[in-house]
């Protein structure tokens, strides 16, 4: 077992102790399976892409992408390459292919050093990917879950997460950020795997009513 597994291992143990709303959703969906994502300028770019429109056309314009950038997975190389009409071309916006643009110059230039954000602090980590126009604080907390597997990370503004706490916690109305903040309190030291299992309550289909 390595070192992600074995955290997310205790990471469970821990949070069906402390909560046992999630307890269930827990003993239902398994062991959480977040593991590293080795392609981390790729794992930066598909988040880019994906901003603000739905996941099926997320999906095909990054293939459009990832084809137009060559064989293999897209790099800052490959894409600082591409000229906008280009980057255009395959379905991205004005603004998006600038802000893919954008990051790629930040990394060929050091300033984003991706090679390096895993000897990173959190805030580090943060601190250098909100520089790179059209990431904010959600994308480098995805990074942060996705890309580096951070035991404590908690995305209190995500959609998903507060529709998986009303859920969890048969609330009324979606949870605002206080009520998100208060309840993940208990999750800590491992609120990435609570949200994670907060994400894939959505998905869970009761039959015999448990929500």
């Amino acid at each position: 077992m390595n070192d992600h597994a074995a955290t997310f291992q205790k990471a469970s143990q821990h949070l069906r102790k402390a909560d046992p709303r999630l307890k269930t959703v827990i003993d239902t969906v398994g062991p959480c399976s977040l593991k590293p994502y080795r392609y981390r300028f790729a794992l930066l770019l598909r988040s880019i892409v994906s901003q603000q429109i739905s996941t099926s056309a997320a999906r095909t314009i990054y293939l459009r992408l990832h084809t137009l950038s060559g064989k293999g997975q897209p790099t800052a190389e490959k894409i600082i390459r591409l000229t906008h009409e280009e980057l255009r071309s395959v379905g991205l916006s004005n603004q998006k292919a600038t802000y893919v643009r954008h990051l790629a110059e930040m990394v060929l230039q050091n300033n984003v050093r991706l090679h390096k954000m895993h000897l990173m602090s959190d805030e580090d980590v943060t601190d250098e990917l909100i520089q790179v126009k059209g990431i904010g604080k959600w994308t480098a907390q995805m990074f942060l879950m996705f890309g580096l597997c951070r035991p404590d990370v908690f995305p209190h503004d995500d959609l998903g997460i507060q529709n998986g706490i009303q859920m969890i916690y048969q609330l009324k109305a979606r949870p605002d950020k206080h009520t998100c903040i208060e309840i993940a309190e208990r999750w800590q030291p491992y609120r990435t795997a609570a949200s994670w299992y907060c994400w894939r309550s959505l998905e869970m289909e009761s039959p015999d009513g448990l929500w």
